[in-house]
């Protein structure tokens, strides 16, 4: 069924994120709907809260500050499976936070490449993670990452993007490696089923026949083997059971955020010139071989077409490589401390 594979491609895309003043914390229980808020939050100038969650070392202990950037129908709780151990060998401080619309952060119905890349420097500032910081995106969270190295590079001590989604409108992607490729049509089909059937689909995901976030249960369409195995261990995130999707507001956010996604972008990433010549900072991607969610081929051609990057694969990875800890912290010293792990080298052919 048509709703099914939507539904799977978009999931496939989570990632399953003078004096210096103190940032103003919200609390409040959120109503409307909305869960409680527990967690600290934080208040942006158009007066949106995001929230937030903190690992590793105290801040003002750190060497180094990371934002973590979450995918399609993740959150702040997501895994990102470096060791406490390493964090403190290597002084890291983790902000993760919920981008807008997700978990207990607010809705934001002007979201854009834009507001993405603006909500990210704003809570660093708010947060006072300096000058400069490392930006770690996952999966559909990498459009955030790529909206700030063009917006705003200059604040970024560091990039990785971590299995991050191709926009098949991007201009320049040849029509050769994309023309027989499934996931271009689904995403046509993500585009209009939001912006013209949205009412549809919501009933659709929240009737009483529909099985509550098993969709993509042990589905081997979107995911490799290893990715299987990750899923039968990983509870399904709660915005995707029925509960979760009845909110109309969750289920507005979610759309939203996947017709930025795959939409039209003001820019096209494959035309970005390197903004870091002299290696004040570097940028990297973390691909696995066998994702079945981002063909590796079309990662392969965004490294050709941006050779400043630094391009790591992993030999049986899929999609979920947050959930990997030697992946993790390979990510983590090669974004830190420019190593570049044999095991995770392209092996292209000859």
């Amino acid at each position: 069924m048509i709703f099914r594979r939507l539904l799977g491609f978009m999931m496939g895309c989570f990632g399953y994120a003078g004096k210096p003043t103190e940032p103003k914390i919200e609390s409040k229980a959120v109503v409307d709907d909305q869960p409680v808020v527990t967690s600290p939050r934080v208040r942006l100038s158009d007066g949106r809260f995001l929230a937030y969650r903190e690992r590793g070392v105290p801040k003002i202990k750190s060497s180094y500050r990371i934002i973590i950037v979450h995918g399609f129908g993740s959150s702040k709780d997501m895994s990102f499976m470096a060791s406490d151990e390493l964090l403190d060998e290597l002084g890291v401080y983790l902000l993760i936070y919920d981008r807008a619309g997700y978990g207990e952060s607010d809705h934001n119905p002007k979201r854009t490449l834009k507001s993405e890349a603006s909500d990210i420097e704003e809570l660093a500032d708010l947060m006072q993670l300096g000058p400069k910081y490392y930006v770690i995106g996952v999966s559909l969270g990498c459009y955030p990452a790529w909206s700030c190295l063009k917006r705003i590079p200059n604040r970024l001590a560091g990039v990785a993007l971590v299995v991050p989604f191709v926009n098949y409108k991007w201009r320049s992607l040849p029509n050769n490696l994309t023309r027989d490729d499934y996931r271009k049509q689904l995403c046509q089909w993500v585009i209009w089923i939001t912006r013209h059937a949205r009412g549809l689909l919501h009933w659709w995901l929240t009737q009483s026949i529909f099985p509550s976030a098993s969709v993509l249960d042990q589905n081997p369409q979107f995911f490799c083997e290893k990715d299987l195995e990750v899923l039968k261990n990983t509870p399904g995130y709660q915005l995707f059971t029925q509960d979760g999707l009845r909110s109309r507001k969750v289920f507005d956010s979610l759309c939203r955020d996947c017709n930025v996604a795959f939409g039209k972008w003001d820019f096209d990433p494959l035309e970005l010139s390197n903004p870091y010549p002299k290696n004040e900072s570097s940028v990297h991607i973390w691909q696995g071989y066998k994702d079945k969610v981002v063909p590796v081929e079309l990662q392969r051609h965004v490294w050709e077409r941006l050779p400043w990057i630094r391009y790591h694969e992993v030999p049986d990875g899929g999609h979920l490589l947050v959930y990997d800890t030697a992946v993790c912290e390979a990510i983590l010293r090669s974004l830190l401390l420019g190593e570049d792990p044999l095991l995770y080298r392209p092996k292209l052919d000859s």
